[in-house]
C-alpha cells in the first residue's frame, strides 16, 4: 500500500528566491468525492494518473498510487474530466531536512499560495520555514479536488 503523509500550509512572505526548481502543472479530475479521487496531470512535459483515497480518522495520511502515462493521453483525458481544471506552478524549496512544495495557483484559484510538506510519519516534528503560515491540513477546502469544484475566487462571495 502506498501512502502520502503531508501537512498543508498557507504561504506568507517571499519564497521564490529559495526555490531550486519550478514546474507548470495542469490537472483535472476524472472522478472525485469526499473520500477518493482519480486525477490526471501534466507536470511539465510528463503525464501522470493518480488515485487517492482517505483513511479513517486522519486528514494527514492518504492512500496514493501514481503512474506515469504518455502526455498525449493526459491531454485526451483532460477533455473528459469534471469541470474545474487546475493550473499552477509548483516551486520546490529545500529547507533543512524538508522538501516544501509550494503551489501558486492561476485561473479561478488565482491568489492562493499553498505549501505541502511531505512527512515520514504523522507526528513528525520539523522546523517551519518563515514563509509557512497557517496550517490548513484539516480544512478540506484546500484539497485540490475541492479547489476544482469550489475555487478560491468564490470563497469571499459565499462568506457574505
Amino acid at each position: 500500500m502506498a501512502y502520502e503523509i503531508e501537512r498543508k500550509f498557507l504561504v506568507k512572505g517571499e519564497f521564490k528566491h529559495l526555490a531550486t526548481s519550478s514546474t507548470y502543472i495542469v490537472q483535472g479530475y476524472i472522478f472525485s468525492n469526499d473520500s477518493k479521487s482519480v486525477r490526471v496531470r501534466l507536470k511539465g512535459d510528463k503525464g501522470f494518473i493518480t488515485i487517492k483515497s482517505s483513511l479513517e480518522d486522519t486528514t494527514v495520511t492518504r492512500n496514493e498510487w501514481e503512474y506515469e502515462i504518455p502526455a498525449h493521453q493526459v491531454n485526451e483525458m483532460l477533455r473528459i474530466c469534471e469541470p474545474g481544471v487546475i493550473e499552477k506552478t509548483r516551486y520546490i524549496v529545500n529547507y533543512k531536512n524538508l522538501v516544501v512544495e509550494i503551489d501558486e495557483f492561476y485561473g479561478d484559484n488565482e491568489g492562493l499560495l499553498l505549501a505541502e510538506v511531505e512527512l515520514t510519519c504523522e507526528n513528525q516534528q520539523f522546523d517551519k520555514p518563515d514563509f509557512l503560515g497557517e496550517d490548513v491540513t484539516d480544512d478540506t477546502r484546500y484539497i485540490n479536488s475541492e479547489l476544482s469544484k469550489h475555487p478560491y475566487c468564490e470563497w469571499g462571495k459565499k462568506a457574505k
